[in-house]
């Protein structure tokens, strides 16, 4: 019994210790390093206005509808960043394919581009619905109805894209809807 009691002090001793270490210390320790080395980044790649208000972040998609800015990707959970998912339909659902025609039809009104013209990130959702990235070649379709909207030259539109085009970690090239749309602001 006496054996049973040392085990059960040293368990709960334990158990104390880990909790003190792993839910207090390592998290305050990690978090100090973060924002010491990245504080940027450790505090969510905030976006300011000129007022230095808060008016997103480079890591979520925004949902933009004026045809004065570019548009992103499709988000089903409308960039709402408490959440994130899509709704992981299979090619063979008949929601899906209606979603797709609906926004394939969408782009072809809005950017006067031939169905074969859209570039298929500009239809589809991506997994987390948050993206904020598009590709070069559907921000450079959307550059015609952009600088009708925003009355921005159509080559100082395409200088922007090219500024805002970032390498991404699997080569792929990326630019960024929100900064981007900055930019665009800051233009007119």
């Amino acid at each position: 019994m006496i054996q049973t009691e040392q085990t059960g002090s040293i368990i709960v001793r334990l158990t104390i210790m880990m909790i003190i270490l792993c839910g207090l210390i390592y998290p305050v320790v990690m978090t100090g390093i973060a924002q010491t080395a990245v504080p940027n980044k450790a505090n969510g790649s905030l976006i300011y206005s000129n007022n230095h208000q808060v008016i997103g972040s480079k890591l979520i998609g925004q949902q933009f509808t004026s045809n004065a800015f570019f548009h992103g990707r499709v988000s089903s959970i409308d960039y709402n960043g408490a959440g994130s998912g899509s709704l992981n339909l299979a090619p063979s659902n008949k929601d899906l394919t209606n979603r797709i025609e609906k926004s394939v039809a969408a782009w072809k009104k809005e950017n006067e581009v031939p169905k074969e013209g859209i570039p298929i990130d500009a239809v589809t959702n991506s997994a987390s619905g948050l993206d904020p990235d598009i590709t070069p070649q559907a921000a450079y379709a959307q550059v015609e109805r952009v600088a009708k909207a925003a009355h921005i030259k159509t080559n100082t539109l395409k200088e922007l894209i090219k500024e805002h085009t970032q390498q991404g970690a699997f080569g792929e090239k990326r630019v960024n809807v929100v900064e981007l749309n900055l930019a665009v602001q800051r233009e007119r």
